[in-house]
């Protein structure tokens, strides 16, 4: 698989069949070897997978769960070259509207604190179907620290906004 976000495709196509808990429990993570906090409102799973992005082999890590009939999820790579961080970042966020069938993907800025401030960083919103066909919104978040590039993810049938919202304010990065 060389599109690091059909990795979270098929996570997402899996999950949206299991079934969700409505009730949202926040509770706070920071993944092993990150100095990120992100809050989810279930117990996530890690799992990590060997991709190709903007053009380099590199491991991607990714915490997932479902609650209150949507996927959330803060996927992180490595980036060896500081040159690549902006592609990386564009390739994410390109490949995300395209798994998703969306050619015309809202961008808002994006501010976290502690974030390396980047041109491609931005906030999505995509509207668009899963492979099965059916209708999805994804929430997407993309920014990077250094040489390590984010995307987290709110992804459902239609995730109420404060959820979106409360997802995405809980990424604080240390210090």
């Amino acid at each position: 698989m060389t599109r690091p976000t059909l990795l979270i495709a098929a996570l997402v196509a899996a999950s949206c069949s299991a079934a969700c808990s409505p009730t949202l429990d926040w509770r706070e993570f920071v993944p092993e070897g990150t100095d990120i906090s992100v809050s989810f409102p279930c117990r996530p799973d890690r799992q990590a997978r060997a991709v190709t992005v903007a053009g380099a082999k590199a491991q991607m890590q990714m915490l997932a769960c479902n609650a209150g009939e949507a996927t959330f999820a803060l996927a992180f790579v490595d980036v060896a070259d500081p040159a690549r961080v902006g592609a990386t970042l564009a390739e994410l966020r390109a490949t995300a509207a395209s798994n998703l069938q969306d050619a015309s993907p809202q961008n808002a800025p994006l501010q976290i604190k502690g974030m390396t401030p980047n041109a491609q960083a931005a906030r999505l919103t995509i509207a668009g179907k899963l492979p099965d066909g059916a209708a999805v919104q994804e929430h997407a978040a993309f920014f990077a620290r250094g040489l390590r590039v984010y995307q987290a993810t709110v992804i459902g049938a239609k995730p109420a906004p404060q959820v979106v919202d409360t997802f995405i304010a809980g990424l604080k990065f240390a210090g």
